[in-house]
């Protein structure tokens, strides 16, 4: 299978480190050309299902922007330049949350949208977490804190309540984890 090419580009919109919007000019592999592909680059991100040590996961009600409604959350942020995913990971948590784990699993890390740039999201599960500071909420969204069992956080996926597909699908690699796991 053959790549496609880019040909050009112009940025059209900068707003880094936050946004970068770009149209390209690309050339299929079978030689057609699309002169105005649009591509976006935003930062890389992590998001982590938080475990405490007494088995109850800790997830956020919180509103965002482009939401009707509330969502569940979890742990999550961008990652900084020069800093390695899980280390984000780990930095974002005790910031969020004042907690620390030592047991820390990644459960992947994927493109959000190959086609047109974006991000890659690192997930990752905290197990055995345990408070060790004041969390240092930077977060614009008003939260209020969740501590879910293992069955009300798999109901809380299947009724749709992650409204955020990286949150919906952590927590859907979390918990067939440890169902594995279990048996």
């Amino acid at each position: 299978m053959k790549s496609w090419k880019t040909l050009s580009n112009e940025i059209i919109l900068d707003q880094r480190p936050w946004l970068l919007v770009e149209q390209r000019k690309v050339e299929l592999p079978d030689g057609r050309l699309i002169p105005n592909w649009p591509w976006v680059t935003t930062p890389d991100y992590i998001n982590v299902v938080v475990e405490m040590q007494n088995g109850r996961f800790l997830c956020f009600r919180q509103v965002k922007y482009g939401l009707p409604e509330p969502t569940l959350a979890l742990v999550g942020g961008y990652i900084e330049p020069g800093e390695m995913p899980l280390a984000a990971a780990q930095r974002e948590l005790a910031e969020e949350t004042g907690c620390i784990s030592d047991d820390w699993i990644e459960l992947g890390h994927f493109l959000v949208d190959p086609n047109r740039g974006m991000a890659t999201g690192h997930l990752y599960l905290a197990r055995g977490c345990r408070a060790l500071s004041q969390p240092i909420p930077d977060d614009l969204e008003e939260q209020e804190w969740l501590f879910l069992s293992t069955n009300e956080l798999a109901e809380a996926l299947q009724l749709g309540e992650f409204k955020v597909l990286a949150w919906a699908a952590a927590v859907s690699l979390a918990l067939r984890l440890l169902e594995d796991k279990s048996l």
